[in-house]
């Protein structure tokens, strides 16, 4: 099972796996901690992360970024309208209300919508840890903005399917943030909490979370944000301020050129982080726009003084926070800092003068959010033993239930008006189910609505679910309980609705004890119902609900005693489920989802097969180049002049192939080429192959032939147990095998270099296995064990004891085993040298 945690941010992205050791960051394809989120659409493919990054100058009109602004929002979102301004790709309204990207794809024009695009990120990161993992990633854990809504919240699940991904939670990027943090704690206290505030100023937003620490625990007390305050807002700044001025001393107006646009937007990004460490800093970009190159200069206090308007938004977030948490400024025991946008030197002295102490940076201020990340999934998975951590989220919204009638509770029938209560207050616990109790006659609507917000941003209405049909058996109002659940990522749905309906049954009843019996009926009605461990009744639900009910199994109560029993009438409550329809505003349909995982997976197969054709290309050119050099240097003695000649045409033909006709070819014609051209240049490689691996060859097999021929001729005692016979097939199989390499030396001592060899280091080596396989058996026969000579009866001893029977045997057969044993190993080693062929070893 995977762990891998994922901060996908609205410029670059991050991925972290668990391991044994613990949290690692994963390094893409070119090692770098931080893959751009860009989407770049080509000709003839897509080129995402990093190779995205690389296309977008030239390429800026078809590069899609700052993903993450876009998912989930209305186009009519005024910020987003602000956002669409600097993009350089088109972004027109879809038929939905919401924002569809248009690019050129594959030779033609293209819709994507937000979602298909974080679904490309998503499943490149995805690459990523695979190939650092060597295995499958498909269970995850996310990191998310905490003022992320609904409908953003299953915009992501959704991308994330389309990526192949199963996210086991949507996690808030402060709270992941606070998880690291409070995770490796040792000194946290197990009684007064300690107050910490984390904030996160990433490339567009400003994040503000309070969590208060225990030993084991955290919880998070307040959320704060402000969607538009980030790094991106201080860029901005910077480009309208020199776009200007470059207007009045050059004459050109950048807005006019996407391209000139884009490389302003990043020079000037660059001379922000030059400005959080120089008091001042200059800004020349060559050839920028009419092949004009422009200067600048400007100072820190200047930068700060025309960044005022964003500056005094920073204490929004952080009062808010500490207002929401119910706390005051003395309360907060230490202040982290993370995100790359929190580097600017003006927004920490804020920071500094609110909370009346210096912030801290303890930890990474980029990689924090995907560590968290992948802790949390460590935790959820069973594959992980961690440390035990208790983390008590809490919900940023209300959420409210909006149905038209009368009060749920209510059985008059009387006048309909429009009713609301809110489900899930604000800092709810996740996950959490509740469950309302109605009363209807016929199917009806709830609407899951935001409480008390005026936040323009969130939509009215999340979902609508439509409850029924059903019947009462009775023909009165029926009773329903209906159960909402706010799950783990933070999706609030209508989970299920239960029709109740009450009938009288005779149960048998103990005369004496009606007390009692009445109440262990009431116990097992509650039993065959329990709520889920997070479920708790809103105080709409009928406080009559269950206290008259009885369960379906109730029967006699088991007692020693023995009692008359009656028959009595009780009521026993039967539960029916009704359909439940859900109607999501702005969510994909599922249809369209299978549509877009299924195109997502052609767009992945196009970028395989674009990739392999040109790996092909590259191998055809490199081909060309290494055998051209080849030839004139250490094949020069390998070929013919004529042969020579030839190839070098050939080769040149096939260079200019490959910038000309052959640019763009299937990777078929490349494989091709690159076979026609090995055809050629194959034999003279093996050529010079065989020249270096001959020499090696002939001492090896020489060595095999002089070892066996000494010890057949040798006059060593421990060869005297073999046969003579035997011994001179040794000598003339070896005499043979040295004939034949003499042979075969004089034959190619009398061919040139350029000439096709007279034989190859595989024969020799053949040769010495031959060799090997005939003389080993004979020369390593062990040595015949001695014969006793016969005994008369008179010699015979008396028979032995057991116990020492078996000493005279040990004892006169280890001398001759020894002598058995010490041919058989001194044979090999006398050919088990190091230069001697593995084969003969």
């Amino acid at each position: 099972m995977s762990v891998v945690g994922f901060d996908f941010g609205n410029e670059s992205c991050i991925v972290a796996v668990a391991r044994q050791r613990g949290i690692d960051v994963v390094l893409n394809d070119e090692s770098k901690r931080e893959t751009p989120a860009i989407v770049c659409f080509g000709d003839k493919q897509r080129f995402i992360g990093t190779a995205g990054a690389a296309s977008v100058t030239m390429n800026p009109k078809n590069s899609v970024s700052q993903i993450k602004c876009l998912i989930g929002r209305p186009f009519n979102d005024p910020e987003l309208q602000r956002d669409i301004k600097t993009f350089p790709f088109t972004v027109t309204e879809g038929p939905d209300g919401f924002p569809l990207i248009h690019a050129r794809y594959l030779g033609e024009s293209r819709v994507f919508t937000p979602t298909q695009l974080l679904g490309m990120v998503l499943s490149d990161l995805k690459g990523i840890a695979e190939k650092n993992l060597n295995a499958g990633v498909v269970d995850c854990c996310i990191g998310i903005p905490a003022y992320f809504t609904d409908l953003q919240r299953r915009a992501v699940l959704d991308a994330a399917t389309i990526a192949g991904l199963h996210p086991l939670r949507l996690f808030h990027e402060t709270t992941a943030t606070a998880l690291g943090y409070g995770i490796y704690k040792t000194d946290l206290p197990e009684n007064d909490p300690l107050n910490v505030a984390f904030v996160d100023v990433g490339h567009a937003s400003m994040q503000v979370c309070i969590a208060a620490f225990k030993k084991g625990q955290l919880k998070v007390l307040a959320h704060a944000y402000d969607r538009s305050l980030g790094g991106r807002d201080f860029d901005e700044v910077l480009f309208k301020h020199f776009a200007v001025k470059f207007k009045e001393e050059y004459k050109i107006d950048v807005y006019q050129n996407a391209r000139a646009c884009l490389r302003l937007r990043t020079a000037c990004e660059k001379l922000k982080k030059m400005l959080s460490a120089n008091p001042e800093a200059p800004l020349n970009i060559e050839c920028l726009m009419d092949e004009k190159d422009v200067r600048g200069f400007i100072k820190r206090d200047e930068f700060e003084q025309i960044s005022v308007p964003i500056l005094e938004r920073v204490k929004g977030p952080l009062e808010t926070a500490l207002v929401e948490a119910g706390l005051g400024v003395e309360d907060i025991h230490s202040v982290e800092v993370v995100g790359s946008g929190s580097r600017v030197p003006a927004i920490i002295r804020i920071i500094t003068e609110f909370f009346g102490k210096e912030p801290r940076r303890t930890m990474n201020a980029s990689e924090c959010v995907a560590r968290g990340c992948a802790l949390e999934c460590a935790i959820l998975s069973p594959t992980f033993k961690v440390r035990e951590f208790q983390v008590n989220e809490g919900f940023p919204f209300s959420i409210a239930l909006s149905w038209k009638g009368s009060a749920p509770d209510s059985q008059n029938a009387a006048a309909e008006s429009q009713q609301s209560s809110v489900v899930f207050p604000k800092g709810n616990p996740l996950p959490s189910v509740k469950a309302l109790t109605f009363y209807r006659s016929s199917t009806f609507s709830v609407d899951v609505v935001y409480a008390g917000v005026t936040d323009p941003q969130l939509l009215s209405k999340i979902s609508t679910y439509t409850i029924g049909p059903f019947q009462s058996t009775k023909g009165e109002r029926a009773k329903l309980k209906v159960k909402v659940r706010l799950n783990l990522h933070g999706i609030v749905s209508v989970e299920s609705a239960t029709l109740l309906e009450e009938e009288e049954v005779e149960v048998p009843v103990t005369a004496e004890k009606p007390a009692k019996e009445a109440t262990k009926m009431e116990t097992d009605e509650i039993a065959n119902d329990p709520p889920n461990a997070s479920e708790s009744d809103v105080n709409m639900q009928d406080a009559k609900g269950t206290s008259d009910a009885t369960g379906a199994g109730n029967g006699v109560p088991e007692s020693e005693d023995k009692h008359v029993q009656v028959e009595t009438v009780k009521k026993k409550v039967k539960k029916i489920n009704v359909p439940v329809a859900e109607l999501v505003y702005g969510a994909m349909l599922p249809v369209d989802l299978q549509k877009a995982t299924e195109k997502e997976f052609e767009m992945a197969l196009q970028d395989r097969v674009m990739e392999e054709t040109k790996d092909r290309k590259n191998a055809v050119e490199a081909y060309v180049y290494d055998m051209r050099n080849k030839l004139h240097e250490k094949y020069h003695d390998f070929v013919t002049a004529s042969e020579k000649e030839e190839f070098s045409a050939k080769l040149q033909e096939v260079e200019d192939w490959l910038y000309e006709d052959g640019e763009d070819e299937t990777k078929g014609v490349y494989v091709a080429k690159l076979d026609e051209l090995k055809k050629q240049g194959d034999p003279i490689e093996e050529r010079y192959k065989e020249s270096l691996e001959r020499g090696p060859a002939i001492q090896q097999l020489s060595y095999c032939i002089d070892s066996y021929r000494d010890a057949a001729m040798s006059s060593d005692p421990k060869f005297d147990h073999i046969e003579v016979a035997d011994k001179q097939k040794v000598v003339n199989e070896c005499l043979d095998a040295h004939a034949w390499l003499k042979d075969k030396m004089q034959q190619q001592e009398a061919l040139p270099k350029y000439a096709n060899p007279a034989f190859l280091s595989a024969d020799l080596k053949r040769k010495a296995e031959t060799l090997d396989r005939f003389c080993r058996p004979i020369m390593t026969k062990p040595k015949p064990a001695p014969t006793k000579p016969p005994q008369t009866p008179a010699e015979t001893p008396p028979p032995p004891s057991p116990a020492t029977e078996q000493q005279p045997q040990g004892d006169t057969t280890a001398p001759d085993a020894a002598d058995n044993a010490a041919p058989a190993a001194a044979e090999p080693m006398e050919t088990d040298r190091p230069d001697t062929a593995p084969e003969t070893a």
